[in-house]
């Protein structure tokens, strides 16, 4: 039986985020994109094989139960130093974007959410990527994008996903992956902005989204949803503007 921990080169208590992130840089060296010798193809069908049953919750279990009862050992990584409670009580904001990181990826995904939201919201300069490598802010970066949509928190998830745009167009990393977070990206910019988030965050994510060069197509649609802003707030003159550039 194969062992979808070590395939994807992670420990057995890895929490979610480690997974994906794993998942990402091992599909990466095997993808058949990148490579095309028998054996990288089939190194990277074990790699989708582990990530599938890893990622999901009930085959993991199966997958525990079924392996680790013939006799394998499960390491117990004990830590007598307390990263997170030291994280927690700095105040500086290296510490703080850390503890962010840290607790998105030791399944305490409320807390990376909550702290991430008070220092953006608390100085307009923030960003997580200062205190990073690229591969680390991208890859976690867009684990915090995913959550931060799945607590509706969409205004905060575009701007995350803005840098992580950016940072691929000057510095690609992502190549493989990156139609999903495009994909990914577009869901929210089309489904939950226009009457979910004010008016007025509504039109800088428009604006935000038209820099970002996403196509034609996708340019018209956000001239229109600007135009649609502008109409409510009552400023037909940007309105009309907006509609004569989405035409």
């Amino acid at each position: 039986m194969k062992d979808f921990y070590k395939i994807l080169g992670i420990r057995q208590n890895a929490t979610l985020a480690e997974i994906k992130k794993a998942y990402r840089e091992k599909a990466k060296l095997f993808h058949p994109d990148a490579n095309t010798t028998t054996s990288d193809k089939t190194k990277f069908n074990e790699i989708v094989q582990a990530y599938r049953v890893l990622s999901d919750n009930r085959q993991r279990n199966f997958f525990n139960e079924s392996f680790f009862m013939h006799g394998k050992v499960h390491k117990n990584n004990g830590d007598s130093f307390n990263y997170y409670q030291w994280l927690k009580e700095r105040d500086d904001e290296e510490s703080k974007c850390k503890f962010v990181f840290y607790t998105l990826m030791h399944q305490k995904e409320d807390e990376a959410v909550k702290e991430f939201i008070r220092l953006q919201s608390s100085n307009p300069e923030f960003t997580l990527k200062k205190w990073f490598t690229r591969e680390d802010f991208m890859d976690y970066g867009y684990i915090l994008a995913e959550e931060l949509v799945i607590r509706a928190e969409y205004y905060d998830a575009i701007l995350l996903l803005e840098q992580i745009i950016k940072m691929e167009y000057s510095y690609q990393y992502f190549y493989i992956f990156f139609p999903e977070v495009i994909s990914f990206t577009l869901n929210i910019l089309h489904h939950h902005i226009d009457g979910v988030i004010s008016d007025e965050l509504a039109l800088d994510v428009y604006e935000r989204a038209i820099e970002l060069e996403l196509g034609k197509k996708e340019d018209r649609f956000f001239f229109t949803k600007m135009g649609e802003e502008y109409l409510r707030l009552g400023d037909k003159r940007m309105a009309d503007a907006c509609f004569m550039q989405a035409n």
